[in-house]
């Protein structure tokens, strides 16, 4: 565990106003260092941004000090921020290069983020760990420094990008780390909890928090909900330490439950903690075990009266996945024979438990007390548009129409096609009619569907001026046939056109 006292928060707000003086935002860098190089840091490599920061000026030296972690002369920081305060804080030590020179260096990461709406944010971590993730924990010397506290990496910013964003009255953020989830409630919850097993991760929550000029958030150790006890509140936001691994080696990333039981357990103990109405997203992994479904099993984990939609995002085989952990930890940089004896000790975890593969994804729950709660399990690999929480949003409240509607109801429903819906026909050059279309969303989930003939024609007619079965009906006309079979037979596609987004209830989009 790192002895490394972090930094006071108390002066945060003039190291933050020299900070956005010298342009070192999200913007600054990009102009300054040029997209390639910016690129290149968020894949840990930093030689680009070297060389694009050999000046003196104060955003040159603050990029090299605070997101490179080079030495500078003490002069070049005092030119750029307050160095005297920030000595006094803890975010510089000063330090005799072998030259003689008079240098500084940074204590902590600081690395500018942009807010949704333009803020100026920066999150503080661990030294090393601001740009691209861990990286390799283990080849930084820090294979002892089990409470390391990650930056920001793609699994922060993609819950970040499908949380639910709507004022609220309460929100949790549960396993913190160094408070990027807070960060983004205190924008829309008027009261904001951070917890972590790691009391680390509350104080860089802490610093992340004042160095963006953002509230102050209640902060709690302990694991799970524990240090919440009953409390519930409107949002529940993690990026736990899901990580499927033999042991709890770094608390970042290792539970320390044996298999999926800390996102199983996450997930079914967030109903209780949920008000009526409320969001509860999740990041996890979990195991594909053999002879059983992983949908089955994952629908297993939603707790009673909640809505669920459940999305993996990615699968990958034992071997890819303990590779992925043990370079996450630096173990390939280690002697050869303990790196064997560590990747055999992942595959026995795993053959112990019959996991063939692990799954990744995106769990979100809304607590609708529903006598017949909607869970929606899929698999989607491709490509999405983030940000993604009004997305999230209306998949809710669609289901909420369509369980509230029978057949008879959405007949007499009116609908309008999607703005972000283009269709595709598909067939031989020539050909009088296609193949298939196809609708496709440029939006969003992009989702893209194949429709029959009656399909794309209610798809295309439908901008909320006529009810369904009036459609079918004048469609059943066209194609000569029964308007009573047809009407028997489609109110199944389009609940799944609705379910998918494709079609809006008219209702829906007045409100």
């Amino acid at each position: 565990m790192s002895t490394t006292s972090l930094p006071s928060p108390d002066r945060a707000a003039t190291l933050r106003a020299a900070l956005l003086a010298a342009g070192f935002t999200a913007d600054g860098l990009l102009d300054l260092l040029g997209a390639p190089a910016y690129a290149a840091l968020a894949r840990s490599e930093t030689v680009p941004a070297l060389r694009a920061t050999r000046g003196d000026g104060p955003l040159q030296t603050l990029v090299r000090l605070f997101l490179l972690q080079q030495p500078v002369p003490y002069e070049h920081a005092a030119g750029a921020l307050p160095a005297g305060e920030a000595l006094a804080d803890g975010w510089l030590l000063r330090e005799e290069a072998a030259d003689g020179t008079d240098t500084v260096h940074a204590t902590v990461d600081v690395r500018p983020y942009g807010g949704p709406d333009g803020e100026d944010w920066f999150i503080v971590s661990d030294l090393g760990c601001a740009v691209g993730g861990a990286g390799g924990i283990g080849g930084r010397g820090r294979q002892a420094d089990t409470e390391v506290v990650l930056g920001v990496g793609g699994a922060s910013t993609t819950l970040a990008g499908i949380t639910v964003r709507h004022p609220v009255g309460s929100a949790l953020d549960l396993g913190t780390g160094s408070g990027i989830q807070a960060l983004h409630a205190t924008g829309h919850a008027t009261r904001v909890t951070a917890t972590d097993v790691n009391p680390r991760a509350l104080e860089f929550t802490r610093l992340t928090l004042a160095l963006s000029g953002a509230p102050e958030a209640e902060l709690l150790a302990g694991s799970l909900f524990e240090p919440v006890g009953g409390a519930t509140y409107d949002l529940i936001v993690s990026n736990p330490p899901f990580v499927i691994s033999p042991g709890a080696r770094l608390t970042y990333r290792d539970g320390g439950m044996g298999g999926d039981d800390l996102c199983r357990t996450l997930v079914r103990q967030a109903g209780d903690h949920l008000n009526p109405g409320g969001y509860a997203q999740f990041l996890a992994n979990w195991q594909h075990v053999e002879g059983e479904d992983w949908r089955d099993r994952l629908r297993s984990w939603v707790p009673p009266g909640c809505d669920a939609w459940i999305v993996q995002r990615e699968v990958q085989d034992v071997t890819q996945y303990a590779e992925l952990w043990l370079r996450d930890a630096g173990d390939h940089r280690m002697d050869p024979q303990e790196y064997a004896e560590r990747y055999e000790h992942w595959l026995e975890e795993f053959e112990s438990r019959k996991t063939k593969a692990v799954g990744f994804g995106w769990i979100t729950l809304r607590r609708s007390d529903a006598v017949e709660p909607s869970i929606v399990v899929e698999e989607w690999p491709h490509p999405v548009e983030q940000p993604l929480g009004e997305t999230v949003r209306a998949h809710f409240a669609r289901q909420d129409y369509l369980r509230d509607h029978d057949d008879a109801a959405l007949l007499e429903g009116r609908f309008q096609l999607a703005v972000e819906v283009m269709q595709e026909q598909v067939g031989a050059p020539g050909a009088e009619d296609p193949e298939h279309v196809v609708l496709r969303q440029n939006r969003g989930m992009r989702r893209a569907t194949k429709v029959d003939t009656v399909g794309a024609g209610f798809a295309g007619v439908c901008d909320g001026s006529l009810t369904a079965g009036r459609i079918l009906d004048a469609i059943a006309q066209l194609v000569q046939e029964d308007p009573v079979i047809l009407r028997d037979r489609t109110p199944e596609a389009i609940r799944l056109l609705v379910e998918q987004g494709f079609l809006e209830p008219s209702e829906a989009m007045e409100r």
